[in-house]
């Protein structure tokens, strides 16, 4: 995390980001394994984090031209959804999910990142937040008609867009500026009624009533490809509900049953959670989604904003300084070295492979060897 003094949103974005980071146990949650010491409590302008290797993105698996399998979709989906659930039990709203900022390892597994634009939120107050996060082809129509009180439904809008974008291999709603996102949106789900625009501001609500009224088209999602079934799309128009309030949450998509293989899979070979004998029995956790075991406090984000410069600088290096985590490892790097610049010059992620899951690819595995690529499984 470079420049992090630069500016005080800037502190305040990385001290909540590493405070989060530190915190998260979930096999679909990226987190922090050390972080390394500054020399003192002055001199120090960037942050090294050590996290998991993760070997790709999501992004990079959707515009790669290797075929995705329903089972991918499914698996891909359930992941995101367990990590958002852990998220939201932890009182985080993410407010910028993308197929950019969801990696992927070599066995498929799925971790959410970036928590740049990540609040605290507690579902019990009405607080004011600003409708200027999450990328604009994954934002929520509320975000985009200005609302300033919203809530996880936010990030479950996100994950629909990214649904929709493995099952047709592009972009759902892909506009130039936030007006052209917002009628291609209307386009595809309706002219919404004036309930369903009540966190909107006055004068995007007025636009859109000004518009032609516009009938839903929601025909058009079983052509995004094959695999957009009956029970697919019926869980995607449940994701891509305009009126935030009538949107599925996170616990209800998980217990849909398009879901059910994914879950399966997932648990069969890939999470932590479970585990597998000596003589080969897999035994499950009696809790597959779990939830964060201490959810932050709102009262943390308010004194965060009372907090000037020098006191967040302090604060950061007092909580970097007394964290226990279980490395301690110095890090020593020469920028000189040819090792660092053909480090920070590769690319380890060009094109992920996909095979099946649990079995990998011969022909493959020989190609790999040739190119430094690496093999993501298929589920």
């Amino acid at each position: 995390m470079p420049n992090v003094f630069l500016n005080l949103a800037s502190c305040k974005r990385v001290f909540r980001e590493i405070r989060m980071l530190s915190s998260f146990k979930n096999d679909n949650v990226l987190s922090c394994l050390d972080i390394l010491h500054p020399p003192n409590a002055r001199m120090f302008v960037e942050i090294y984090v050590l996290t998991e290797l993760m070997q790709s993105d999501l992004h990079k698996i959707i515009v790669s031209p290797q075929p995705l399998t329903t089972d991918h979709v499914k698996v891909f989906v359930y992941q995101i959804l367990r990590g958002l659930l852990y998220l939201h039990s932890a009182r985080i709203l993410h407010r910028d999910i993308k197929p950019g900022n969801l990696l992927v390892n070599s066995n498929c597994l799925l971790k959410i990142c970036d928590f740049g634009l990540a609040r605290v939120w507690d579902p019990s107050e009405q607080a004011t937040l600003t409708h200027e996060v999450v990328t604009q082809y994954y934002r929520a129509p509320e975000l985009l008609m200005g609302a300033r009180n919203y809530t996880a439904a936010v990030d479950v809008w996100s994950v629909g867009c990214i649904f929709a974008e493995l099952l047709g291999r592009r972009i759902l709603f892909q506009a130039q500026g936030p007006v052209e996102q917002l009628n291609l949106i209307i386009d595809l789900l309706g002219t919404p009624s004036v309930a369903e625009m009540r966190y909107a501001c006055e004068g995007a609500r007025n636009h859109v009533l000004k518009s032609p009224f516009r009938p839903p088209k929601y025909f058009k999602l079983y052509s995004l490809s094959q695999q957009a079934t009956q029970e697919a799309v019926g869980l995607l128009t449940q994701m891509l509900c305009f009126d935030p309030d009538k949107r599925i949450t996170v616990g209800d998509a998980l217990a849909h049953p398009y879901l059910e293989e994914g879950r399966l899979r997932f648990h069969s070979c890939m999470c932590s959670c479970c585990r597998t004998t000596s003589n080969g029995t897999r035994v499950y956790a009696q809790n597959p989604e779990p939830v964060h075991s201490e959810p932050f406090d709102v009262k943390w984000e308010k004194e965060l904003s009372r907090l000037s410069m020098f006191e967040l600088r302090d604060r950061i290096y007092k909580f970097i300084i007394e964290r226990a985590p279980p490395y301690h490892i110095p890090l020593c790097i020469n920028p000189d070295s040819n090792a660092f610049k053909s480090f920070i010059t590769r690319n380890i992620s060009s094109f992920p492979h996909i095979s099946s899951l649990g079995i990998r690819d011969r022909s493959f595995e020989k190609t790999q060897k040739q190119n430094s690529s690496y093999t993501l499984p298929a589920v």
